[in-house]
């Protein structure tokens, strides 16, 4: 079964943290990668199952947007990336969170 992938973006890391903190606890999720982009916006993805996506995607929002000062530019959910986004992205399980994947 292909895992679902669930990506938040926010400016300044602080926000970016505590979403990335609230998806791992909320749902049985995997965090594949974390990466800054430009102007100081941060960006966390995660796969799993897709409830379980929907779930952690939605706890790490409320966790960004709690967060003092934090703002949220962009979030998404992708249910069935295709094995080519898979292969090109940086979405992919690697040995560094293997020791971590839900699925």
């Amino acid at each position: 079964m292909p895992a679902a992938v669930g990506v938040i973006e926010t400016l300044g890391f602080p926000s970016v943290l505590a979403a990335a903190d609230a998806m791992v606890k909320a749902g049985a999720v995997t965090l594949v990668d974390y990466s800054r982009n430009e102007s100081g916006r941060f960006m966390v993805t995660v796969r799993g199952k897709i409830s379980e996506v929907n779930v952690a995607v939605k706890a790490g929002l409320e966790a960004a947007e709690k967060t003092y000062g934090g703002q949220i530019t962009d979030s998404y959910i992708i249910p069935n990336p295709n094995e080519n986004v898979v292969a090109v992205l940086p979405i992919d399980y690697t040995n560094k969170v293997e020791q971590f994947r839900t699925l």
